[in-house]
């Protein structure tokens, strides 16, 4: 049967639980077992499929097509196993499907109440589907006080007492300032975080304790003492230079030790943390360094491209090099020339994004790269604007654009409205909900045999995830083609571009998915990988 960890933050948001709950389960991996992460989120929104990226950073996005919390693709990058819808559930998503049983009338006249109706909702997710787990790791969203999240602690409380005797460990994160005018690290935030989660019904067995310096071993104490935790089970969280470190600064500091100790787990072997090692080693001792332009529109949020700047990490782990990012506003482009930006830089990537703000400095990006022969990804609406480019300044479609921004008179990108799923027809309008009705999740695509991006991968059929309503249209294809434009690959049935290239360029690539999302540190994505290595050869020619 499987064993639950449960894993609640407290203090502060942002104290990086979902990094915590994924360089866990890698070292339970590394040990041997199976492992299983699952976030629940207590947001009122059904997914965050239609959340700005300012409110929830990104939108991971699964196989199966789930609109999901971006620390899903911190679990999938640190244990390699592919999340799913049923790794992810939001409160909406629960009062959705509970409100559904209601009108069907399966509860026969009873009242709906948070308890049990709410509780057991939460409960029977987080039970569902882990009979092949060693370990199933839970992290719940937001603080422990947070009134939103009051049905989800009282759900795991519940079941702290449901499951059979040492099957279910409680893991707190908190937050010990140091106060420069004191000299000191205090305490007492922990103190009042643990003070609140006991007050319904939870004691921690295991405080992870985030601080920016060495904690001493009297306030280590102090812990243990007014938080009720073995003095052992205080775990130092500290900074580390790479969040690729967490799994071994983790290890040295015992945290797995203390969670096996906690179930009465005896006779583990020592986790094999060879590759942690090396991935440590190429980090922090790259063979030189290149310089990425993203020119997107949310760059003053980082966690809005956060698959993106690991996956760039990861290439350049395939190459030796550390990567250095120069986040650059696209709406800058619309009112300055791109070359004091642009031309020292050894790569430009345009990553993906709605509506038209900042569109037009992303054709200008685009247009850069082509013409001062500068390494270009586009991915998704980076493609579709690099497309735009190429048919005002290469085909003479003047007046190209996308039918996202407003009418045009040429629609080289238009909006979907029905595309094959398997082999089901799906189908969309303007008028529809926006949550839930993009193409979403994994899609097969075939590439030409010669192309470049079929070279990259070593195949002519991949499957990629997406998630776009907007498309290049196919009918501007033999235009674009006899403009120097090659449209690489397509969806199987031919309909769908999927991949664009220009062949006398260093390397021109546009996807209309998104790379990022499969991209792991043992695993580069081949995309990643192939970028970087021409953004290393673009260096050696500055």
């Amino acid at each position: 049967m499987a064993r639950y960890i449960f894993i609640t933050g407290g203090v502060v948001s942002s104290l990086g639980k979902g990094l915590a709950s994924a360089a866990l389960g890698a070292l339970l991996q590394a040990r041997g077992y199976k492992v299983r992460l699952r976030k629940l989120d207590p947001y009122l929104n059904v997914d965050p499929g239609t959340m700005s990226p300012y409110q929830h950073g990104e939108c991971f996005v699964t196989d199966d097509g789930a609109e999901t919390d971006l620390d899903l693709g911190h679990y999938e990058r640190f244990t390699g196993r592919p999340a799913n819808r049923m790794d992810n559930i939001t409160t909406g998503r629960i009062y959705q499907d509970i409100i559904a049983k209601e009108r069907r009338g399966d509860y026969l006249g009873g009242t709906v109440q948070v308890i049990p109706h709410v509780t057991d909702e939460i409960k029977n997710f987080v039970l569902d589907g882990n009979e092949d787990y060693d370990f199933v790791l839970v992290e719940i969203g937001g603080t422990v006080g947070d009134i939103e999240g009051l049905p989800f602690f009282e759900a795991i409380r519940q079941l702290g007492n449901e499951l059979p005797r040492g099957h279910a460990v409680f893991i707190h994160l908190t937050l010990m300032p140091f106060i420069p005018s004191a000299g000191e690290l205090k305490t007492k935030p922990t103190q009042h975080s643990v003070k609140e989660l006991r007050s319904i019904g939870i004691q921690p067995d295991i405080l992870m304790v985030r601080c920016d310096r060495k904690i001493p071993e009297n306030e280590r104490r102090k812990l243990s003492l007014f938080c009720n935790v073995r003095e052992g089970a205080v775990i130092p969280a500290y900074d580390v230079a790479s969040i690729y470190d967490v799994p071994m600064a983790y290890h040295e500091e015992g945290l797995d030790d203390e969670v096996l100790a906690a179930f009465g787990l005896t006779g583990a072997p020592a986790p094999n943390l060879d590759r942690w090692s090396e991935i440590s080693r190429t980090i922090k001792n790259p063979e030189g360094d290149v310089t990425i332009a993203i020119v997107g529109k949310y760059t003053v949020l980082k966690d809005a491209y956060k698959s993106l700047i690991e996956a760039l990490v990861h290439g350049g782990i395939a190459n030796h090099v550390r990567v250095n990012l120069e986040w650059i506003e696209s709406e800058i482009f619309e009112k300055e020339d791109p070359s004091p930006w642009l031309e020292n830089v050894n790569g430009i990537l345009v990553p993906g994004g709605f509506g038209e703000r900042g569109s037009e400095g992303k054709i200008a990006a685009a247009g850069f790269a082509r013409t001062h022969k500068i390494p270009y990804f586009g991915i998704c609406f980076g493609m579709q604007m690099a497309v735009i480019e190429a048919a005002r300044n290469l085909a003479g479609i003047d007046d190209a654009n996308s039918t996202e921004f407003g009418p045009t008179g040429e629609p080289v990108v238009g909006l979907m409205t029905e595309w094959t799923r398997g082999n089901q027809l799906e189908i969309r309008n303007a008028e529809g909900d926006l949550g839930g009705t993009m193409r979403l999740g994994a899609y097969p695509a075939r590439f030409e045999e010669g192309s470049k991006i079929a070279s990259i991968y070593g195949s002519t059929e991949i499957s990629e995830r997406h998630r776009h309503r907007y498309e290049v249209n196919i009918g501007y294809r033999e235009r674009l083609e006899k403009a120097g434009l090659r449209f690489a690959g397509t969806s199987p049935d031919g309909v769908l571009p999927e991949t664009v290239e220009i062949d006398d360029h260093p390397w021109f690539i546009g996807v209309q998915y998104h790379p990022e999302l499969k991209s792991r540190p043992f695993e580069p994505h081949p995309l990643f990988a192939s970028f970087i290595s021409a953004a290393v050869d673009q260096s050696r020619l500055v």
